[in-house]
């Protein structure tokens, strides 16, 4: 079998929405202390990107590894955290970013997680979401791309760790030989 990826978003679009959805959150948190928090590993990019034009806030930021996918192209359903938090978030203002909402069994899971840990506040910001696949509804407070049902790469996300580098948003496709 061979892969092809296509290209869905350009690496110009990216950067515009980016900019513009940072400019959503310098606006929304102006003067507050603000934590972002990466959910790895796919969300480097975007959050590299999008951290450099948050001007308004006093920023700080921490990882959390979250597992649902084993290496596949669907998600198995279960969560497991894989790398921690490093601070504690107890009243502080977060902002979780995340590559891609599918499910939302991921961000669910996490929320969960977090209101046991008594942040000030938490939103969300992803750079995708897949409505189509939803089976848990959460609130994502920002977003850059609404996407179809289509297994993407790219820019941070990954086919079996494979094609994070590339610096826009493809969509594989499988060719039987």
């Amino acid at each position: 079998m061979i892969e092809k990826v296509h290209q869905l978003i350009s690496k110009e679009e990216i950067a515009l929405k980016v900019k513009e959805v940072a400019t959503q959150i310098n606006n929304d948190y102006k003067g507050k202390d603000v934590v972002f928090v990466g959910v790895l590993k796919g969300v480097f990019m975007f959050m590299s990107d999008l951290l450099k034009e948050i001007n308004s806030t006093r920023v700080t930021t921490d990882f959390i590894g979250l597992s649902s996918y084993k290496g596949g192209t669907k998600s198995t359903g279960e969560v497991e955290i894989t790398a921690d938090l490093k601070d504690s978030i107890e009243g502080k203002h977060v902002i979780v970013l995340e590559d891609i909402v599918d499910t939302g069994l991921t961000l669910s899971f996490l929320l969960k997680n977090f209101e046991k840990r008594k942040p000030a506040s938490v939103a969300i910001c992803t750079l995708l979401e897949k409505p189509s696949n939803i089976e848990k509804y959460v609130k994502i407070d920002y977003k850059c791309f609404v996407i179809p049902d289509k297994f993407v790469l790219g820019y941070g996300l990954d086919y079996d760790e494979r094609y994070r580098n590339l610096p826009y948003i493809g969509v594989m496709e499988f060719i039987e030989e």
